[in-house]
């Protein structure tokens, strides 16, 4: 597991990370979200030791991260870090080589990962010759080589195509199943939603929500959608209930009164046909609007 516990970095008056602590357990998917300047990417550099806090520690399975245990992580920074001149090919083994393996391993699983990805015939290429979605997909296989013991990604899915993204969730997603920690950010929050099994909110600097998608749905109220085939607009005289919202025949409420939702049930069947009833599932982008403004 690795735990972030209190960290602080500041660049002259400006503190960019204000004691943030949170954990990515083993075999989880974090995803990291903020907006520009939240503190993502400085937070990342610290957990890589590319920057040193001011405060606070970074932890691995319950110990201060060592430079050994770094070196086994996969790191992709917000900088791509692949030489555009290379061959795709030599990069990737040299990278897995500095992570311990064999050239005949790395050489194997090079060419795996990028038959993976539709890139089996582009090895010998030099990086500069791919789009930038393929160039993406290099660099995040060269995160994901040599096996790490975690993951750290800063905006892994940046630039690429559905088809790619769905196969870059895949290969995260085994490495996950596989007892690996993963945390990235990314600024498309439906697609964090879709994947994470908790999620760290930061906002100038600190962490205003962190949690798995069922607690911090819980933070909120609970609210409910009736969707008959007549007129909903009868809902606003029921008792013990809060309504945010009808449009025809459907009605999103707050239940108050646990009372109310038997009486609203009746009135409904009484009117016409119930089409649905059920709760409505806050949205990520909606915690997210909550917890960040």
């Amino acid at each position: 597991m690795l735990e972030v516990d209190h960290l602080v970095r500041t660049f002259g008056q400006l503190r960019a990370v204000d004691d943030i602590s949170f954990t990515v357990p083993a075999g989880q998917m974090i995803g990291f979200v903020g907006g520009n300047g939240a503190g993502k990417t400085t937070t990342m550099r610290m957990i890589m030791g590319l920057l040193a806090p001011d405060g606070g520690a970074v932890r691995w399975d319950g110990r201060p991260i060592t430079q050994n245990d770094r070196s086994r992580f996969g790191y992709m920074p917000e900088e791509r870090g692949l030489y555009a001149k290379q061959p795709i090919g030599r990069q990737l083994i040299y990278l897995a080589r500095l992570k311990g393996m064999s050239s005949q391993a790395a050489e194997a699983e090079a060419s795996e990962l990028m038959e993976r990805f539709g890139l089996g015939d582009r090895l010998k290429d030099k990086l500069e010759k791919l789009s930038l979605g393929n160039q993406q997909r290099v660099q995040i296989a060269a995160a994901v080589m040599a096996r790490p013991i975690g993951l750290i990604l800063d905006e892994p899915f940046s630039g690429l195509d559905p088809k790619a993204v769905d196969q870059m969730a895949a290969l995260l997603a085994e490495r996950a199943a596989g007892g690996v920690p993963v945390l990235f950010s990314s600024h498309q929050l439906d697609l964090i939603d879709r994947l994470c099994d908790g999620l760290v909110i930061l906002a100038n600097g600190r962490v205003v929500a962190a949690g798995s998608k069922d607690e911090l749905e819980s933070r909120g109220p609970t609210r409910h959608r009736l969707v008959t085939d007549t007129d909903a607009s009868w809902v606003r005289d029921v008792p013990g209930l809060r309504v945010d919202e009808v449009a025809g025949g459907t009605a999103v409420i707050e239940i108050l009164d646990p009372g109310a939702a038997d009486e609203l049930l009746a009135q409904a069947l009484q009117r016409g046909h119930v089409i649905e009833f059920a709760k409505v599932r806050q949205t990520l982008s909606e915690i997210y609007r909550e917890v960040a403004s």
